[in-house]
């Protein structure tokens, strides 16, 4: 069986507010955690109104505080928005409130516009390259004892708060190999380099404090349902979101469609389907396949799954079939 996490995008839907989003976030966390899911994290996202986890560490407290045993964490923080020092801080927080249940997941892209990066106060000639840098101050935060340090994080300094690298090409995959941290590559949206990052990654890998051999995962999408149809219905919601993406546009997550034959053109589908070609979707036999192929072909160590599903209970259905067909409970 295969180790199972949840990564949550707190999708608006229509007709909904992010209130209602937390409310559904919490519920699904819960069930999660019963169901033997390892991890929960949420992602930073911004200027973005179909995702409400844009205050990431805020959300990663109440998920925390309503759960008692699943880890939660961030898929990811992107660390080039942020001041090292505020995140050791934040994340050191979080660690001594709910201590050996977080994790601190980091990305070195802007998870927006470049409006939006310039908002967050990102110089916009920065283009990621001093991700390496920005890291190692955070890093340093987190480690024991002032030593030279001049300025030092409370809560944070001398907590073990495992760090993972987050990415979609070879950059993340070689620091996170070179530094001996754990890796996730975004797979449920960037699909293409996903293989030979994860090679990159394993080849480049040295022993670290954290981990002595090298720990991979990768995102998926799954859509599971009792039925294959009704599975294929509820993925129309998700291939809606990345349509009205591909066009520039941005919106809550939309119900699903009986088809979408009159949605997009041929050109569209085929990008979409391109960019979603690491999802699964289908009744509880099609799932346990789908996923076990994937599995077998990445060798990925975990898997963490998104269901961009628009009705609640079926996104709740959806990852109790995969937990009970895929999970390692």
């Amino acid at each position: 069986m295969t180790i199972l996490s949840v990564l949550d995008l707190a999708p608006v839907v229509q007709g909904g507010t992010p209130a209602d989003t937390f409310r559904n976030t919490l519920d699904l966390a819960r069930h999660a955690e019963r169901w033997g899911y390892r991890r929960y994290w949420l992602a930073e996202h911004h200027n973005m109104p179909g995702i409400a986890s844009s205050a990431t560490s805020v959300v990663i407290g109440y998920v925390a505080a309503g759960t008692s045993t699943i880890r939660v964490g961030s898929g990811g923080i992107m660390l080039p928005n942020h001041a090292p020092l505020v995140i050791a801080e934040q994340f050191g927080t979080l660690e001594s409130m709910y201590p050996g249940r977080i994790d601190l997941g980091l990305g070195r892209a802007p998870g927006s516009d470049q409006a939006t990066a310039h908002a967050l106060r990102r110089g916009l000639h920065q283009g990621g390259e001093d991700f390496p840098q920005l890291l190692a101050e955070l890093r340093e935060y987190f480690a024991p004892g002032p030593g030279a340090k001049r300025v030092r994080a409370h809560p944070g300094e001398g907590l073990d708060i495992p760090i993972w690298l987050l990415g979609s090409s070879g950059f993340s995959a070689r620091l996170a190999g070179e530094l001996g941290l754990p890796f996730a590559f975004a797979s449920h949206f960037a699909p293409d380099y996903l293989l030979p990052a994860l090679e990159l990654y394993r080849s480049s890998f040295r022993p670290s404090e954290a981990l002595d051999k090298p720990y991979a995962m990768v995102g998926l999408n799954v859509v599971a349902a009792d039925k294959n149809e009704e599975a294929e219905r509820l993925a129309t919601s998700h291939q809606l979101s990345f349509l009205n993406i591909i066009r520039g546009r941005t919106g809550l997550l939309a119900p699903p469609v009986d088809s979408m034959d009159s949605h997009w053109s041929e050109h569209e589908k085929a990008i979409v389907k391109n960019t979603l070609q690491y999802s699964v979707t289908g009744d509880p036999d099609t799932v346990r396949e789908g996923v076990a192929r994937i599995a077998e072909m990445t060798k990925a160590d975990e898997l963490i799954v998104t269901g961009q599903i628009y009705d609640h209970a079926a996104r709740l259905r959806s990852f109790e079939i995969l937990a009970n067909v895929c999970g390692d409970r």
